[in-house]
C-alpha cells in the first residue's frame, strides 16, 4: 500500500521543496476550534498534519503545548473526540493527518479497535513517540493489515542497532529528534540533528524529518538542506493561543515559505 504521508513529501519533492508538517493539540481552544485550526493549517501551507490527543502526563511536550492540552482536558476531551476530529478535517482537506499519540491511550482503546476507527476516519496513521519498534508488535501488525503509516522517533543518541530497527519499522517517515529533551523554540538548531539524519540515510532510511526547536522560517529552510520535512509544533500553537485563526494563517505561511529556497537532496 502507498504511503500517504510518503505520497505528500514526495509531492512537496517534485515542486523543488520539503514538507511542512505541523503540529497542534486536538481540543484546543476546543474540540470544534482544534478542527478549524487543523484545517487552516492545511489551507495555508502544511503538507501533513499531526494532531495531538491531549494527554495527562506529556512527557515529551514543554510549557506551551502542556498549557494548551491542560485546557483541552479541563474543557472534557475523550479519547473518542479524537476520530470525530480527524473524520471532520479528513472530510474538509486533502492534507493526510498523523496523529501523534502516547502509547497508553491506544493500549487501553485497544491497538486493533484504535487502528480501525482510525482508518475509518480517513486518518494517516500514528506517531507515536513513547514506544520503540521492538515493543510495537500489536502495532505494526495492525497497521500492516489496515495500511496506516507507523512513525516513530529516532534521537541523537541511539545506537546503530536501535536506527536499523526503526528504519526497518518505520513508513511515512522518522520523526527524527533535533536535540534531546522536550519541545519548544531553541535559538539554534542541534548540530546533532544533521548528523543523526545523515546516519540514517545511511542505513537505508527514505524520508527523514525533523522535529523539536524549529520555529521560524529561517530554521525549516535550515533544516531542509539535509532533511525532507520540518516538523513545527510551539510556534504554531502560541500562533493560534495569541492570535486565533488568522495568527495560525500568518504563521503557517510564513514558516512555509521557508520550505522553498533551496531545498537539493
Amino acid at each position: 500500500m502507498t504511503s500517504r504521508v510518503a505520497a505528500a513529501i514526495d509531492a512537496a519533492k517534485a515542486d523543488g521543496r520539503g514538507a511542512l508538517i505541523g503540529y497542534l493539540p486536538l481540543g484546543f481552544p476546543d474540540l470544534q476550534g482544534s478542527i478549524e485550526a487543523a484545517v487552516t493549517l492545511a489551507e495555508n501551507g502544511a503538507d501533513i498534519l499531526e494532531l495531538g490527543p491531549p494527554y495527562s502526563d506529556p512527557v515529551m511536550d514543554g510549557t506551551v503545548i502542556q498549557e494548551a492540552t491542560q485546557k483541552a482536558l479541563a474543557g472534557g476531551f475523550r479519547l473518542r473526540d479524537t476520530f470525530t476530529a480527524v473524520r471532520e478535517i479528513s472530510a474538509r482537506v486533502d492534507v493526510p493527518v498523523l496523529v501523534m499519540t502516547y502509547w497508553n491511550p491506544v493500549l487501553q482503546y485497544g491497538v486493533d479497535r484504535y487502528a480501525d476507527d482510525l482508518l475509518a476516519a480517513g486518518g494517516a496513521g500514528l506517531i507515536t513517540p513513547d514506544i520503540t519498534p521492538d515493543a510495537a508488535s500489536e502495532w505494526i501488525a495492525a497497521s500492516e493489515r489496515t495500511g496506516l503509516d507507523r512513525v516513530f522517533l529516532a534521537a541523537p543518541t541511539s545506537t546503530d542497532e536501535r536506527l536499523d530497527l526503526i528504519v526497518e519499522n518505520s513508513t511515512g517517515f522518522i520523526y527524527t529528534v533535533s536535540t534531546m529533551g522536550i519541545t519548544g523554540e531553541r535559538a539554534n538548531l542541534d548540530a546533532a540533528a544533521r548528523t543523526l539524519v545523515a546516519r540514517l540515510r545511511a542505513r537505508g532510511a527514505e524520508n527523514a524529518c525533523v522535529g523539536i526547536g524549529i520555529s521560524n522560517a529561517e530554521q525549516v529552510e535550515g533544516v531542509l538542506e539535509y532533511a525532507d520535512g520540518a516538523i513545527v509544533g510551539t510556534a504554531l500553537v502560541r500562533a493560534l493561543r495569541d492570535g486565533g485563526l488568522e495568527g495560525l494563517a500568518a504563521a503557517t505561511q510564513a514558516l512555509s515559505a521557508g520550505t522553498a529556497a533551496h531545498h537539493d537532496n
